[in-house]
């Protein structure tokens, strides 16, 4: 146990910037006041993404493809965005501020959304079920009230679950074993505000009315928000310690272009790198050279120009960045898949017979909460179980590697979109068994028929969304990991933008000259089952990328050794390819 006078060892301050006791902040304890605004804030997202595509096409009379494409890029948004505010968080007023003022955003989009759906003059008129055409002054409310949520999102979410990591300790021994198991436990919280958007939001929303449905995670945010704020007091702050990141970053590939015809030595000590004592006395990391990327070493040599070179830790950092880069790109495909949990698998659900007993019916987005309980079922057995016994096969304290954990979960989302278009193969066989040609008609199968894909998505999430938060955060740069989480957010983002891209391209070629699109307004004279087909061939072809881009990754590490002339370098262990042993 650490005693009751001994500082943290990482740096962290109170909000005054003052030096803070271990023993009285940090920890779960801090962490307990931030759960209750991850849970809610989850509910808010899902309980408007997971039925949005209904009310594109119910209530503001969008066709399929509008629909879905507009369900995409609003999700891109809130994923993308929080590019600029983890940006501001780690180059300007920290992660509390940034979420602080990021989080009043957020609830004035989820105020002015509820209105646009529950206030008469802005909400188009319905009767029986038939809603008239929205208005222009209509739509354009609601989608700026969207698109403000967005915003909001931009600040809040990749600052509020890399603040949490910050409540623990990485240089004592007790909070590190902590800290191991933090993103479980935290995407855990997320999957409760999920389920409950799932099962019970999307159920009021189609039942007991939008406002409602869009009003009770809107009350819930500000009261999480409030037990946010009663916990100031325990809070761990990492100081900002980098001015302008993003010019460090282009900083280097320029001087290292300048510098392409001049011979790089073969022993790094002779490259620029300032005195151990200038990082210890600034409270700045000191990175040591690494072999990767070698090409970048060019920006730390010394020459005549009256232009100093970078220094051999800006050059790591960049060289962190770009290896994290090529990790991202092959998450996008991943982030694709999942994109047709919020929009074709909702719409293809809508199908299908949904009743339970004579007189009720279940959302068909409700099915996503299937994905959730998954996740809720297997994270516990994930970490209370799979990790402890990996761990005495393997010696890693997380029992697989961060990139095994992703690569299992990426095999396991091919194997959910294959089963999704066996499915859609049966719906389209029971579809040309009773002759159905119409859009409204019920097809005879049972929407439990989808449960699969869903729950199969839920638990490659467990190792994929879990391990792509983790991985990110935990490689990232000391200065940049705000910036670094957002690596995992803009994957998902343009995972959807990408979503949209493909449904409205593969609808433009397939109905060309007349033909049937893969994707109408018809799914009862569709073929999903074709386009489910082409996800799974892309994502064969980028897990093979993964696996490449995985063997050639080299892991940050904490471990230090002496090298010769005195310098400490940092140990470098690259991917372990091999399979996995049980």
């Amino acid at each position: 146990m650490e005693a009751a006078n001994v500082y943290t060892q990482d740096g962290t301050v109170d909000l005054q910037g003052r030096p803070i006791l271990a023993s009285k902040t940090g920890r779960w304890r801090a962490c307990s006041f931030l759960l209750g605004y991850e849970a809610f804030e989850r509910m808010a997202f899902y309980g408007i993404a997971s039925n949005l595509v209904n009310y594109l096409t119910t209530r503001l009379h969008e066709d399929t493809i509008s629909s879905v494409r507009n369900v995409n890029n609003w999700s891109g948004a809130v994923w993308i965005t929080p590019i600029a505010g983890a940006y501001i968080a780690d180059s300007y007023i920290g992660r509390f501020w940034t979420f602080t003022a990021s989080s009043l955003i957020y609830v004035l989009g989820m105020i002015l959304l509820t209105m646009a759906v529950t206030v008469k003059s802005l909400r188009p008129t319905c009767e029986n079920g038939v809603c008239n055409k929205a208005s222009s002054l209509q739509i354009s409310f609601f989608y700026i009230s969207l698109y403000t949520i967005a915003i909001g999102a931009g600040g809040t979410k990749p600052n509020i679950s890399t603040f949490g990591a910050d409540q623990f300790d990485s240089y004592s021994i007790e909070e590190k074993k902590q800290k191991v198991s933090f993103f479980n436990w935290w995407m855990f919280s997320s999957f409760l505000g999920a389920l409950f958007a799932t099962l019970g939001l999307v159920y009021i929303q189609e039942n007991l009315g939008w406002g409602l449905g869009y009003g009770i995670p809107t009350v819930g945010l500000l009261v999480s928000l409030i037990v946010f704020y009663v916990g100031t007091s325990f809070y761990r702050h990492k100081v900002v310690k980098s001015d302008n990141l993003a010019k460090d970053l282009i900083q280097v590939p320029i001087t290292a272009f300048k510098n392409r015809n001049v011979h790089c030595p073969d022993d790094h000590l002779e490259l620029y790198e300032l005195d151990s004592h200038y990082y210890k006395s600034n409270g700045k990391h000191q990175v040591h050279h690494t072999p990767t990327f070698r090409f970048l070493d060019k920006a730390a040599i010394k020459t005549r120009s009256r232009e100093l070179p970078c220094t051999v830790t800006k050059v790591e950092v960049a060289k962190r960045v770009l290896g994290l880069t090529f990790i991202w790109l092959v998450t996008l495909i991943p982030s694709t898949l999942w994109a047709q949990v919020n929009t074709l698998f909702v719409k293809q659900g809508t199908t299908l017979d949904r009743k339970i007993g004579s007189n009720f019916q279940i959302p068909a987005a409700s099915l996503g909460s299937f994905v959730t309980l998954s996740m809720l079922l297997s994270v516990p057995m994930y970490d209370q179980y799979f990790v402890p016994f990996m761990r005495k096969k393997t010696g890693n304290p997380r029992g697989i590697t961060l990139l095994q954990r992703l690569g299992i979960g990426f095999a396991i989302q091919i194997v959910a979109i294959a089963v999704a278009s066996a499915v859609e193969v049966k719906r389209m066989r029971v579809i040309r068994e009773f002759h159905i040609t119409s859009p409204k008609q019920v097809v005879p199968m049972n929407i439990f028929w989808l449960l699969p894909q869903y729950s199969l998505l839920g638990i490659g999430d467990v190792f994929n969304a879990i391990g792509l938060l983790e991985f990110f955060y935990d490689q990232s740069p000391e200065e940049m990991q705000s910036l670094g989480t957002t690596f995992f957010t803009s994957g998902i983002g343009l995972g959807n933008f990408l979503n949209s891209f493909l449904v409205t391209m593969i609808d433009k070629i397939t109905s060309k000259g007349g033909g049937k699109s893969w994707i109408g307004d018809n799914l009862n004279d569709s073929r999903l089952d074709y386009y489910y087909g082409f996800l799974v061939i892309i994502s064969i072809v980028n897990m093979g990328l993964f696996l490449w881009a995985a063997s050639k990754y080299v892991y940050k590490s904490d471990d230090t050794k002496e090298v010769s002339g005195g310098c400490v370098q940092m140990e470098a262990k690259a991917l372990d390819t091999s399979p996995l042993t049980i």
